[in-house]
């Protein structure tokens, strides 16, 4: 079993919930965000003594590693938030204007659909919905034809956090920019296990976060917002500079980051970044297609079980979500930790649309997502267990 794995009572906890949040994390995350509050806290960019000064070092140290993982060449359009729902709702409460169209994809988790639905409902923005397959693909030939003169924005979840499915991204961008519309990628899924090259897509804002592909805190995330495009600011308020005016700076990433920074989470974000950067983003995406297809083939020949996505993993995250006949989902979940220790999700996944369109609304599915230090031999333990679940329905 997986060393990392600890025990609970009489039960093992073995962690498949990577999608929501990576666990474990690598040493080096637990330790920085505590050696960062004992040894340097200082506010950045707010006083002139060392540990401020250590701490702006820091920050642009965070924002350079993010920089070079997305190839973006300035860090200066890194902007840090809570998460990639703070980040989404920076760049989409940014860029709209009243009268603007936006397209969206049916993938969409709610950190898309509820502030959209905001904008719509109060009468802002127009919005319409680009359907998905049953594996969870984006129908391109709906969205070639969905463009209208007033269409501002194209939102891509790059992955669904419900089958795992990759937009073809390249593809859609092209088509966009064919338009003249810009584009906003939900890299929640794929930062850090997914090679992500921001600049050569010509992806125009990519939102991001940091507790989950690159292992960091919770607390941590950003977006990524290419060189000419302008966004409001969400809120204004200190950051150290030009402070004897009452406007917001200009200058980023200033100008859409307002408060204290949370130094001690990116400190942790930071090493996640940098044992990603040791270990290799293409090794860690080559270890999570074998371990995902090493669990959708175990789990695909289980009698009364039904899967949802591809079963080709080249195509798709490091998840699996299904569905056994005659039992609910949440039920089951239950189940895996009560009875055998094994921790995942279940229900709606916070993506009501994908699972009306798979027909598992409004029950849901169970989620599995082993993560990098997820063993082959916790997946033959969760495998029987499924089995002995199934056996009772």
């Amino acid at each position: 079993m997986n060393d990392q794995c600890l025990k609970n009572g009489n039960n093992l906890n073995l962690y498949f919930d990577n999608a929501a949040t990576s666990w474990p994390k690598p040493e080096t995350v637990y330790k920085a965000p505590e050696a960062q509050m004992r040894q340097a806290c200082g506010n950045p960019g707010r006083s002139g003594h060392t540990r401020t000064l250590e701490t702006d070092r820091l920050l642009y140290t965070v924002r350079e590693a993010v920089a070079g993982l997305f190839n973006v060449k300035n860090p200066a359009r890194i902007v840090f938030t809570l998460n990639a729902t703070d980040a989404l709702n920076i760049a989409i409460k940014g860029i709209l204007k009243p009268g603007d169209h936006v397209l969206h994809t049916a993938i969409d988790h709610n950190s898309v659909l509820r502030p959209l639905g905001k904008l719509r409902r109060n009468g802002i923005v127009s919005v319409d919905t680009v359907p998905c397959d049953l594996e969870g693909c984006p129908d391109i030939d709906f969205l070639s034809t969905a463009f209208r003169a007033n269409t501002c924005l194209l939102i891509i979840n790059h992955a669904s956090n419900v089958t795992g499915t990759i937009a073809p991204l390249e593809e859609m961008v092209r088509m966009a920019h064919g338009h003249g519309v810009n584009v906003l990628v939900d890299a929640a899924q794929t930062a850090g296990s997914i090679a992500i090259d921001a600049e050569s897509i010509g992806i125009d804002m990519l939102a991001f976060t940091g507790h989950k592909g690159l292992l960091g805190p919770t607390g941590t995330g950003g977006l990524y917002v290419r060189e000419g495009i302008y966004l409001d600011s969400l809120r204004e308020g200190g950051t150290g500079s030009q402070s004897e005016m009452d406007i917001h700076p200009e200058s980023m990433p200033e100008r859409l980051e307002a408060g204290t920074l949370n130094s001690s989470g990116l400190a942790g974000l930071l090493e996640g970044i940098r044992f990603i950067e040791n270990t290799g983003i293409t090794n860690i995406r080559e270890d999570e297609i074998e371990i995902r297809k090493y669990l959708y083939n175990a789990i695909k020949d289980i009698d009364g079980i039904k899967l949802y996505g591809p079963e080709e993993s080249e195509k798709c995250s490091c998840l699996v979500s299904f569905t056994i006949d005659n039992a609910d989902s949440g039920e089951v979940g239950y189940i895996l930790e009560s009875s055998y220790g094994i921790l995942c999700r279940t229900g709606l996944h916070c993506a009501p649309l994908a699972h009306k369109a798979f027909n598992t609304f409004p029950a849901g599915t169970v989620r599995l997502s082993p993560g990098f230090f997820t063993g082959k031999t916790d997946i033959d333990y969760l495998v029987n267990a499924l089995q002995e679940i199934k056996s009772l329905t």
